[in-house]
């Protein structure tokens, strides 16, 4: 079996070129693969294509990358929480294609299985469907592209609508533990997303916390096997935020 560990985050993404379609795994602020995120917005890689459930905070995450004009059009769920992210898109510097989110799971899942596309109830009736949705605005803002009227056909008496899968150049992951083969265990919520962005991608990159020899995961309890899994790089003292912190006043006794 090849031995997939590379040295460093920074050799991990250096042949990630401009241009480059990225799946980047993680939930809120949960499982982002921060390491090679911050080694790719070293590195000056622009124009990208992102592919991820939201874009980050203004300053983390995809964040920093979209900070810098660095990418150019993104495929999300969720976007409501970075304000640069706001303005870019408002102001037409920045393309964004919002889908469903439980349809962007299904499209990552379905390129990672080697199915071009699928039909689904979300969004059928609405503008997903239809088309219609500003995707990017001009200077003015006007739209400028706005999306394609998708497919419908009848199943049983309901209707879906067609969506293709997605298969981007490279996915970024990060995960709890991994072995020198790729073979990956993530933890808790950072199971959102990350074990879709690895099976979709063309070429994986993993940072783990924890490195393992080959045997020592045990096989029934592996997330993602190896085989979607091209290089791995320890990452074990990545930033862990929290989005919304919240506090609860405790009751004294006797009060």
């Amino acid at each position: 079996m090849i031995d997939k560990v590379v040295a460093s985050a920074a050799e991990a993404v250096k042949d990630i070129h401009d241009g480059a379609s990225l799946a980047v795994g993680g939930f809120g602020l949960c499982g982002i693969p921060v390491a090679l995120i911050d080694a790719l917005h070293h590195q000056g890689t622009k124009d990208l294509e992102t592919v991820s459930n939201n874009c980050g905070v203004d300053d983390w995450g995809l964040g920093i990358l979209l900070k810098d004009g660095r990418i150019r059009r993104t495929i999300s769920s969720y976007v409501g929480e970075n304000k640069e992210f706001a303005r870019q898109y408002l102001a037409g510097e920045l393309e964004v294609v919002l889908t469903p989110q439980g349809t962007l799971a299904e499209k990552l899942r379905a390129g990672g299985a080697g199915i071009p596309a699928f039909f689904t109830a979300a969004g059928v009736g609405t503008q997903v469907s239809e088309g219609g949705l500003p995707q990017k605005y001009d200077a003015d803002g006007n739209v400028a592209i706005a999306s394609s009227p998708k497919e419908v056909r009848t199943f049983n008496g309901a209707d879906y609508v067609l969506e293709e899968s997605l298969t981007p150049d490279f996915g970024l992951v990060h995960a709890w533990k991994g072995d020198r083969h790729g073979n990956l265990v993530f933890h808790a919520t950072a199971m959102n997303f990350n074990p879709l962005c690895a099976m979709a991608a063309r070429i994986t990159i993993a940072e783990v916390e924890e490195l393992v020899e080959p045997g020592e995961l045990d096989p029934q309890h592996i997330h993602t096997p190896g085989i979607f899994v091209q290089r791995v790089v320890v990452a074990p003292d990545t930033e862990k935020r929290i989005e919304k912190r919240t506090v609860a006043l405790t009751r004294q006794a006797g009060a």
